[in-house]
Parts: C-alpha cells; structure tokens; sequence
C-alpha cells in the first residue's frame, strides 16, 4: 500500500513518461515488427530479457513508485503481445510472478498494466510503446488519455455536489461545470469514430487486452472500458437508481482504478444520489416554486443528456465492432457484453426523464389567481 508521500505517483504523468528504467526505448520500438510477425520466440525473449533487468532492478529493493509505474508500464506490453498469441506469460517466466504482485503492492494497482499504463503514463512521440505500428493505435491511445484529467476533476466537482442543497444557486452552477468535463467523453468517442475503423479495433487490437493469470488471478488488459465514467454515475443516480448488471460491473471494474477513485467509491457509493435528492425535493414542493431548484434541475437533466449521447454513441460503435461478421469475442474488452452498453443506457435515459418531467412548473389549478 502507497503511503501518502507517494500517493501523488498517478497524477506525476510526465515524471512516469519519461522514465526508462528497464532501457527499454529501442527493445520495445521493435514491439510492433514482432506482433506483426507473429514471432513468438522473440516476444519470449524480449520478455526474459525485460523480466531479467527488471529483477535486477528490484533485488535490493524497489525502485521508486514513478519507476515501478515505468516498469510495470513495459513488462505489460509484452506480457500482452505473448498473451495476444497464444500464450499465457508467466507459463515463459515465472520467476516474474512476485515482481509483478511486488509492484502492484507499492504503486496500490493490480499486478499487471492498467489503461493508465498503456495511455496516460506511455512517453509521446518516438518513445511511444505500442503493439502495432498502425496510427490508429496511436490515436486510440490520444483518445482515451484526453479524458483522463477531466474526469479526475469530476471527483472534487461531485464532492461539491453531494455537499450542496440543491436549493442552493451554486448547485447548477458547478452541474454545469461536470456537464463540460463529461464533454471531453464525447470529444473522444467522436475522435475513435472518425479515425478508427470498427475493424481495426475488434480484429487488429481487441486481441491484446485479454485477460493474464498473476498468482492464480486473472487480471483483464489495459483496455478503455477500463476508463472510469461511473466516477459521474456515482453521484449523479448509480448510488441508488443503479440495477445489478451493471452495479457487479462497477464493482469488477473498481480493481482497475487509480487508489483515490476507489476511495471515492467509497464515500458515495451508498449514499442518496443527486437524481434521488432532487426527485424528493420537488416531489415536496408540488408548486416548483424554488427558481434555484428549477435551476438546478435543468442543469442535471442536460448532464444526463451529455450522458446519454456519450452511450449511444458508444454503443453504435461498439455493435459495429463486435458484429457477428467482425468480431473475434462475444464480450468487450472489459469482460462486458453489448446488453450491459445498452443497460447503462436505458438506465441514464431514465434517470434523464424522470428530472425533465420533475422539473417542469406544476399547472396552475383552474380559477387560480
């Protein structure tokens, strides 16, 4: 477990970036050539030559958290390409089962690479570790590491929220403010859509972010359903408006997430939901005369819109994608099926609907001055 002077690790993104502990800038430029080879053999070897330095590294003790970031960033790599062709990576070198439970100890992440590995934390420009050399990848990557800030941010703007009466003028005003970091999420799906093809993605990437064993568990790839939009869901409506699919989705999906997300999670998880909070509020006042509540309502009602668009294009995308004529899996890369997407959705159209019909002025009653 982190202590709290290194707690700040995953948000040092350039420090992460640009640390090489293993040298392995020019061993992984090759990475690309290999998968496209199918070279199992020198996948092998590049892994026990990595594994080898890595140990080396670490006999003493551990490098500091930013280098076990780095490390853990580039032994996942490769432990995906071997995986993504047939073989279970730690069946070729075993002795890097306690390293990796090592590393995920100190830095409080799983035993293997996460999407912050392969996104967040990957160097830009030549230094880039991909597992092809097609800049769709790449652009791929852009995308999801583009998202990652705003939705750090919608933790503290939440917090507000939960602390505020919506009755309060500056509800809307910080609604509003988790509207637009929830834009960025659009932002980014527009981007994949435009640039990468269903194709791609389904038989070109997908294969790479199956899941590994480590110590007897298996640990899911750093794909993007590893992103985590619940961080908004929480609060806004999945706290308590929530159904199991997608509730044991979350709390699968929770391992994946950076230490102080899960803390969050935490706090709210089962508290009322602003959705709830603002139902009961103008269920009290059949009038809807409070024009702050009213504010606020419409504030909540167009995140929930933002929302809603975010997963219908996410699902039209995705049914592209894993189309029986296309597809290599029946799940997605987060060990979810296609009607969880569409769960999520008819879930976040719901809540939507249930604070657009609240929020309109009740009739004035008949001969009512």
């Amino acid at each position: 477990m982190m202590t709290s002077s290194s707690a700040h690790i995953h948000y040092d993104v350039v420090s992460v970036q640009e640390a090489d502990p293993l040298i392995a800038d020019s061993l992984l430029a090759e990475l690309p050539a290999m998968n496209a080879a199918a070279d199992t053999r020198e996948l092998a070897e590049l892994l026990i030559t990595l594994s080898g330095r890595a140990r080396a590294l670490c006999a003493h003790r551990l490098p500091p958290p930013v280098q076990g970031l780095a490390v853990m960033r580039d032994l996942g790599i490769v432990l995906g390409s071997i995986k993504r062709h047939g073989t279970e990576p730690l069946d070729v070198v075993p002795e890097l089962t306690p390293l990796l439970l090592a590393l995920g100890r100190q830095t409080d992440l799983v035993p293997r690479d996460t999407v912050q590995h392969y996104t967040s934390w990957n160097p830009p420009g030549a230094r880039r570790r991909t597992y092809t050399d097609d800049e769709q990848e790449t652009w791929l990557q852009d995308s999801v590491s583009h998202v990652f800030p705003d939705l750090s941010a919608s933790l503290s703007i939440s917090e507000t929220l939960v602390d505020l009466d919506p009755r309060d003028t500056r509800f809307a005003a910080n609604a509003r403010l988790l509207a637009r970091t929830v834009h960025s999420m659009l932002e980014a799906i527009d981007s994949v859509t435009a640039r990468v093809s269903p194709i791609f993605f389904a038989q070109e990437m997908r294969p790479y972010f199956e899941e590994i064993t480590v110590d007897g568990t298996e640990y899911l790839g750093p794909a993007a359903a590893q992103v985590p939009l619940w961080l908004v869901d929480l609060c806004l409506w999945a706290s308590d408006r929530n159904a199991d699919a997608y509730g044991s989705f979350l709390s699968e999906s929770l391992q994946y997430a950076l230490p102080d997300w899960r803390d969050f999670h935490g706090r709210h998880h089962h508290r009322p939901s602003l959705v709830t909070r603002l139902s009961n509020l103008m269920m009290a006042d059949p009038r809807r005369t409070s024009p702050a509540l009213i504010e606020s309502a419409k504030a909540v009602g167009d995140l929930l819109r933002t929302l809603k668009t975010f997963r219908g294009r996410h699902i039209t995308i995705a049914k592209k994608a894993y189309a029986e004529d296309v597809r290599l899996y029946e799940n997605g890369s987060g060990g979810a099926p296609i009607a969880l997407l569409q769960e999520i959705l008819d879930l976040t159209r719901e809540n939507e609907n249930l604070i657009r019909s609240r929020h309109r002025p009740a009739p004035r009653a008949a001969g009512a001055a």
